[in-house]
């Protein structure tokens, strides 16, 4: 993976119709901006339940955005990304269908994962109640078959995404065929979606245990077979998160976005440097993703203290709220069909108060701290919620998945502040000093002074906090 910024989008939310399309915004208006590209799911189909992550066929490109060939072809102009969605498949599937008609006697019966293979003598109170849920129901649908019979089958997130038993001959076939396609299609780097869930053990908490570590090492070595690297997404506990990192190839830094928030709200950036201090060196960093901005990475876990404190961390979520007029309570929680209750969503502009100054510095931090830099397509824009678009699917994260015209992008790009962010990105692109040595200088709470050193390069980030006055400079 290119040690440059890299762009996380949907192909038909960025003025595109196709991959094709991309493509030719990648050659033109975007062209130096980004070392890779994430596309988020482009199966068949995009426009399913969850927005592509309840893929039918996931080795099916929906035709109404290309081909694979068409995905090769953006191959050669940036590296790609594309999600490896491991824990589930559509209830539409051919493959579910067919064990609904057949039951026991469908060839694709053991590739979906019952309640009764990991509880085959049933589960006691306790076992369901250490089961690890990153949503407020059971992690259960019942289904009725052809015949008359009903069972319990695996649903992490919702009834429409039918969990896999990976462990299975059938299952781990089901995933192998997916690389292999990807590997034809120039897919460079996958991310595992919802990879900590996908293996289920009576008596633990079915997240992240020792059986799924294993599992990811397993499918790691076949991609890596294929020259495709991996990152593994996972939201959890930041010493969760540093432990995950030691055992993979990359994580995120889910913690980053609500610490710079943290750090320009309160004027204080102690709790960043003391994560920079501990956090992984291996990491994809984000301000902004598909989904909401994450409170659980950096929130305490039982008795053990988070990254923040939980008072200081109830007022960051009232301050976006304040900040987004009001928009972002209308998307989180309990307020729209929402699938995840521990993140806020909103923009990050909005999050910010549209302050354009505060904006460019929260993505000069992000460029300046250890990992490689990845922006969600709305944030490239410094975008707004998207409260018609809310309105009409009650989703609560679609506030934060406008789709742009080719006109608004244009204008976009024409914004000064884009202009500074277009500077800033081919900065943390192109010198030197970000292949070297990251130190935060010691320095009073509200400044935040990091540098990068690689022999006689060199880049440094200044902010005074109090003034809200940055320095970005380097060496020639």
């Amino acid at each position: 993976m290119k040690n440059q910024v890299q762009l996380i989008t949907y192909v038909d939310r960025l003025g595109c119709k196709s991959i094709a399309d991309l493509n030719s915004l990648f050659k033109n208006e975007l062209k130096g901006l980004f070392g890779g590209l994430h596309i988020l799911p482009f199966y068949y189909p995009i426009d399913g339940e969850d927005a592509g992550f309840d893929p039918i066929n996931h080795n099916l490109i929906d035709p109404r955005l290309g081909d694979w060939n068409d995905l090769n072809e953006l191959s050669k102009e940036v590296d790609i990304m594309a999600d490896l969605i491991v824990n589930h498949v559509s209830a539409k599937s051919i493959q579910f269908q067919d064990y609904l008609q057949k039951g026991k006697e469908s060839k694709y019966a053991k590739l979906f994962l019952t309640y009764d293979t990991v509880f085959p003598n049933g589960a006691t109170e306790a076992d369901l109640l250490s089961i690890y849920r990153p949503r407020p129901s059971l992690p259960f649908t019942m289904v009725k078959l052809n015949d008359g019979t009903s069972k319990l089958i695996w649903t992490t997130f919702t009834s429409n995404q039918i969990d896999i038993d990976v462990n299975s001959e059938i299952g781990i076939k089901y995933l192998e065929d997916i690389l292999e396609t990807f590997q034809k299609g120039g897919v460079k780097m996958i991310r595992l979606d919802a990879a900590g869930y996908a293996i289920k053990e009576k008596g633990t908490s079915c997240f992240m245990i020792d059986e799924t570590y294993e599992f990811i090492n397993k499918l790691r070595a076949k991609a890596k077979a294929k020259g495709i690297e991996v990152l593994v997404e996972i939201h959890a506990y930041y010493k969760t998160q540093i432990e995950i990192a030691k055992r993979v190839d990359y994580v995120y830094d889910f913690a980053l976005p609500v610490l710079v928030l943290d750090t320009l709200f309160n004027k204080n950036a102690s709790s960043l440097k003391k994560w920079l201090e501990v956090s992984p060196r291996n990491a994809i960093t984000v301000l902004d993703t598909h989904d909401g901005i994450g409170i659980v990475d950096v929130g305490a876990e039982g008795g053990n203290a988070g990254l923040i404190e939980g008072a200081i961390l109830s007022k960051i979520v009232d301050q976006m709220h304040i900040n987004s007029k009001g928009n972002s309570l209308k998307a989180t929680g309990g307020a729209a069909s929402n699938l995840d209750l521990y993140q806020v969503n909103c923009t990050y502009f909005d999050a910010l108060g549209r302050d354009e100054n505060a904006y460019l510095m929260a993505r000069a931090i992000q460029f300046f701290v250890p990992g490689v830099p990845q922006i969600y397509y709305v944030g490239l824009f410094a975008g707004e919620n998207d409260m018609e678009l809310l309105e009409k699917t009650n989703v609560g994260r679609d506030i934060n998945r406008h789709y742009f015209t080719k006109d608004e992008i244009a204008a976009n790009l024409e914004r000064p502040l884009l202009i500074e962010l277009k500077e800033l990105m081919l900065l943390r692109n192109n010198h030197n000093a970000f292949n070297g040595d990251f130190s935060v200088v010691e320095s009073a709470e509200n400044i935040l002074n990091v540098i990068w050193v690689n022999k006689s390069y060199w880049a440094e980030l200044y902010i005074d906090l109090e003034t809200m006055k940055m320095n970005v400079n380097s060496s020639e």
